[in-house]
This record gives structure tokens, sequence and C-alpha cells, in this order.
């Protein structure tokens, strides 16, 4: 079962950490490339930022963003913001998103994110604590893959295996860490199935796209599926 209220001290942990990797970055260092391509570290923050915001709508009973083009819009015209900005900016939309989650509501019920994705509201901080860890990861200040939490690496690759289960394309494949826990997802491609095999974060890093990208996995010979953009 999903412990919404814990997840939601999770998130503040993570808002904490990114807030003091944000704060370390001076003018040159926001506007130098992120881990993400074309995306600056401006870029980045200002995504996390407008994600609060959007998860503030989605727990209101809002669209999540008015269209993609205002979501887009909205990240470029934020990007280029001095660090003070930027870090203003964090903290406020983080504190409208607690305020909102604090608000009694019935967290069974099902709300709609992005794209017409439909979820349990009571998934929205975890949700949240996506956003923070990995882009704290695509910040590239430090924090890598391996220093994410583990129960965020577990859950979060659970999470993944199954966005990706019954994907075209993708065969079937068992995900297996190197501490014996094991994910299935694919499945819809022709073709032997596949066991991709390692240490949870590097498992994380090739299904969120992140880090090698899957280099340092065995596949016991077979190609490693390729799988779509978050």
């Amino acid at each position: 079962m999903i412990d919404h209220v814990r997840d939601l001290a999770s998130v503040h942990e993570a808002t904490e950490r990114f807030l003091s990797a944000a704060g370390a970055l001076d003018a040159a260092a926001v506007t130098a490339p992120s881990r993400l391509p074309g995306w600056s570290r401006g870029h980045v923050m200002a995504h996390v930022a407008r994600n609060a915001d959007a998860l503030v709508n989605v727990l209101a009973g809002r669209p999540m963003y008015v269209t993609a083009e205002a979501r887009d819009e909205d990240i470029e015209k934020g990007a280029g913001r001095s660090p003070a900005e930027h870090l203003a900016d964090l903290r406020d939309s983080a504190e409208r998103l607690r305020a909102q989650a604090a608000v009694p509501a019935d967290w069974d019920r099902t709300i709609t994110m992005r794209n017409g994705v439909t979820d349990k509201a009571a998934r929205v901080p975890f949700r949240r604590w996506i956003e923070l860890e990995l882009h704290l990861v695509d910040l590239g200040v430090g924090y890598e893959l391996q220093d994410l939490p583990e129960e965020f690496t577990g859950r979060e690759i659970a999470f993944l295996a199954d966005r990706w289960s019954a994907r075209p394309g993708i065969p079937a494949v068992t995900v297996v860490a190197d501490d014996g826990r094991r994910w299935h997802t694919g499945g819809t491609a022709e073709g032997a199935p596949v066991t991709v095999s390692g240490r949870p974060a590097d498992l994380l890093g090739w299904l969120a796209g992140r880090g090698d990208k899957g280099a340092a996995l065995d596949t016991a010979g077979a190609p490693l599926p390729a799988l779509p953009p978050l």
C-alpha cells in the first residue's frame, strides 16, 4: 500500500537536498549544460519548480498544465534567471505543494496527470520524489545514481518496470538486482526473453535513461533492449 504521509516526508528531505545543491551554484554554473540534452542547469531548476506547481494543480483537481506548449514556454522563460531567483522559486513552489498536500482530501481518489495518465492521488508524493531525485542527478553537481536512497531506487525500478510493461517493441525482460530482487517488464516484441542484471543503481540508470544507460549491465550476451525516453 502507498504511504503518502511517509512519501511526503521523503519529498521534504529530497527538497532540502535539491535546495542545498541549487544554493551552491553561481551564475556561470546555472547557465552551464546539465546532463539532459539541450537543457542548462537553469532549465532543470525551472522544470522542478514548475513541476511542483503542476502537482498542486493535480491535487486541486485542475489540469496539470494549461497546454504542453505553455509548459515548455514556462521552463524556457525561467531558465535564464539568476541563482537567487531560481532558489526563491524552488522554495516558494515547494511550499505551495506542501500546503496543498496538507489540505484534507481523499488520497484514494483518481487524479489525471499529463497526457491523460491517471493514478491514485496517494502516488503524487512519490512522483514528486522522483522528480527531485533524478533531476538532482541531472544537475551534475556530484549527486549520482549510487547516492540515491536505497528505498527510492528499489521503488523507482519497480515503477519504471511497470511503466514499460507491455510497451510495443520491448521484449520480455527480467530485471535482476545483485541483491536478488527481481522485476519483469516489456513483453510485446518478438524474440527470446532477456535477463538484465546488475547493481540497482545501474538498473535504474538504464530504465530511466541516466548514467551509462546500461553499459555496466549483464545480459548474458543478448542485446540490451532499447527503451523509450521518459
